[in-house]
């Protein structure tokens, strides 16, 4: 793969932001020394035009969709999306797709939710054969699947380049890393808080892992790790919080990165949390983890 990814990159709810700022954004984390920014599709702007504007607005730092919904676009349509993408901003974009959560597919967009691996193949290899007739790009930019558990993981090394696991603990990395193999791409997201105090740390945790805690993809998966139902009841215990969200001082957040590179991660994008409601990133945090501010990390 032409597509070189550092070993660690920013996952960031960007929609509240104009993209002017999302621009800026990019910008600083670039500076930073940051190599990818990860950005989510839920409910806001289109992520692709995002990205596309944001690369044309930097020099370096790689995009990744974290995750697209496979649900929002046929594969033909996909199959464009990667391509045009590829072209656009060449070595700087990867494309991480995902059968998102039931509540979404079918509440929201009104769409069947189907068994996700079968779901998931199918569409793939529907991408692979699309017709397409537009310019190609050199380099055909990577593909990286949403994956928790183990069918998804292998497919995630049989059929792409990788796999991008969501709220998920090191432990989950290690054992991903066995499913998939040493060569396909490990790169997990990890909630950090710069927030010494345990209350006050718990409380602003909770409030962002509130809507996962109900999403069963994520409950199957941790029960796999330790956990049981009863650990998602109440806004999570204070096992599920610490286990999820690196919270503390800049060495505990920085162990917890670590952790995830010890087990086997190529690339840990790290979700900077705060207070605010917005969910916005905390700007002071990733000034502290940045890379071009810790040349000896």
């Amino acid at each position: 793969m032409a597509t070189e990814l550092g070993n660690l990159g920013v996952w960031s709810f960007i929609d509240s932001m104009t993209a002017i700022e999302a621009a800026a954004f990019a910008q600083q984390l670039e500076a930073w020394g940051y190599s990818a920014l990860w950005i989510p599709e839920a409910v806001g702007r289109d992520p692709f035009s995002i990205i596309s504007y944001m690369a044309a607005s930097t020099q370096k730092l790689i995009f990744a969709t974290g995750i697209a919904n496979i649900y929002a676009r046929d594969p033909m349509s996909m199959n464009a999306i990667h391509k045009t993408v590829s072209e656009l901003a060449p070595e700087r974009f990867i494309l991480g797709l995902g059968v998102s959560h039931a509540p979404l597919v079918a509440d929201i967009r009104g769409h069947e939710y189907k068994k996700p691996v079968t779901t998931m193949r199918n569409y793939l290899e529907s991408m692979a054969s699309a017709f397409y007739m537009g310019a190609m790009a050199k380099e055909q930019a990577p593909i990286l699947l949403g994956a928790l558990r183990e069918n998804m993981l292998r497919l995630s090394a049989e059929k792409v380049s990788g796999a991008h696991p969501y709220f998920v603990t090191p432990d989950h990395t290690s054992w991903a890393r066995k499913i998939l193999g040493p060569d396909a791409w490990l790169c997990p997201e990890q909630m950090v808080l710069l927030e010494a105090n345990a209350d006050k740390a718990r409380a602003i945790a909770r409030s962002h892992i509130a809507t996962y805690n109900g999403l069963e993809n994520y409950k199957n998966n941790l029960k796999q790790f330790g956990f049981d139902e009863a650990d998602f009841e109440n806004g999570g215990t204070d096992k599920l919080v610490d286990a999820i969200v690196a919270w503390g001082d800049e060495n505990v957040i920085r162990n917890r990165i670590q952790a995830h590179w010890d087990a086997g991660a190529d690339h840990v994008c790290i979700q900077a949390i705060k207070e605010e409601a917005d969910r916005g990133p905390d700007l002071e945090l990733l000034a502290l983890l940045a890379p071009a501010n810790n040349p000896e990390s």
